[in-house]
């Protein structure tokens, strides 16, 4: 049982309300939640009560798939990045399936004499990884004769799918030229992919039947316009309590090396969490945490296993009383974001496996 009074709270219930919102815009499409990251540090990925819905789920790494199957999740699982050689083993192991953006990669494979499920990326704008148009016909024929790969899908990531219209088109259309060549080939593929999270919102793609909510199944938009354009409702909430009070007076140094100053007597509460845990360092002297439905400072210098709140302004609080790094209400994700000048992926993605999880199911809201 845990006792830390650092811990991330999961709202089964919001979760849902997420997934019913992406079903009403996809037009019938399947769901393939992405997971990696500890599912974007929600820990959804340890539930298979959830995750069993769905008959295929999306992962990173071929370490995440094998987690997955080690906790019970028997459905398909696929690997939205091209693995190393030196993963193919586990992924026979764990009979994933992988996606595929390279020739040698396939020839790697091949090597193996096993089956695999393999799904072909296609490069279209984002420069990272995946397979040129103009090497496809190269990769078809492999396939074609080699009856140990079997082509379940083929998937593109969309670079710009919040804030470029035109560049997004762009993409989909050599998607769509792709796609044409592949069925010339393959009559029957499995899955057709390209809308992630901001994708799902912002496009219609006519040839996919198959989408990849990310942060949006989670309550959080890709983009701040993305806001009004589908109900989410944010899932996590991470909290501690207050562990140590006191009153110091004006000119009292905080912290390590002495980044902040008291400017008049200062009562101050210590909390359990920093930046080990995935606290940020940036928000030190500039952010603040919810105590008693109220906004109260981070002073000092984050330190790696705790931090010093200003509560001052704050009547009859004690040892014990909550903390709320982000409540979803006072403050969000996207604020702290902003102060720390990155987005709100990083911030959930990198709260510490040292922070428990605790999955809560609480009523529906109206």
């Amino acid at each position: 049982m845990n006792k830390r009074p650092t811990i991330m709270e999961i709202n089964i219930r919001a979760l849902e309300n997420n997934i019913n919102e992406i079903k009403k815009i996809i037009n019938k499409k399947e769901i393939m939640p992405i997971i990696k990251a500890n599912a974007y540090g929600t820990f959804i990925n340890k539930e298979i009560s959830v995750l069993k819905e769905f008959n295929i789920v999306g992962v990173a790494t071929t370490h995440e798939g094998e987690e997955l199957r080690k906790i019970g999740y028997n459905n398909d699982i696929f690997i939205l990045n091209q693995p190393s050689t030196e993963e193919i083993d586990t992924i026979v192991k764990n009979n994933l399936t992988t996606g595929v953006s390279s020739i040698d990669f396939l020839n790697e494979l091949l090597l193996k004499s096993k089956k695999f499920k393999i799904h072909l990326e296609i490069e279209t704008g984002m420069e990272r990884t995946g397979i040129a148009i103009n090497d496809l016909n190269e990769i078809l024929k492999i396939i074609k004769n080699n009856n140990n790969l079997k082509l379940e899908g083929v998937y593109t990531h969309l670079s710009s799918a919040d804030s470029d219209k035109k560049f997004t088109n762009k993409q989909l259309k050599t998607f769509d030229s792709a796609i044409k060549i592949i069925k010339e080939n393959f009559k029957n593929i499995k899955y057709i992919h390209s809308e992630a999270s901001a994708g799902i919102i912002n496009c219609q793609c006519s040839n996919t039947n198959l989408v990849r909510p990310g942060i949006i199944l989670y309550g959080y938009y890709p983009s701040e316009k993305n806001s009004k354009l589908i109900n989410l409702k944010p899932i996590c909430k991470l909290k501690t309590k207050i562990t140590f009070l006191k009153t110091v007076p004006k000119n009292t140094p905080i912290g390590y090396s002495k980044t902040y100053i008291t400017k008049r007597t200062t009562k101050i509460a210590t909390i359990p969490i920093g930046y080990a845990d995935g606290l940020k360092r940036a928000l030190s002297n500039k952010g603040y945490v919810v105590i008693n439905n109220q906004k109260c400072k981070i002073i000092g210098n984050i330190c790696m296993d705790s931090c010093m709140i200003d509560v001052s302004k704050l009547e009859n609080v004690k040892i014990g009383d909550d903390v709320y790094i982000w409540d979803n209400k006072i403050i969000t994700v996207e604020q702290i974001a902003k102060i720390c000048n990155t987005i709100n992926y990083e911030i959930l993605s990198t709260i510490s496996n040292r922070v428990p999880r605790i999955f809560i199911q609480k009523e529906k809201e109206k």
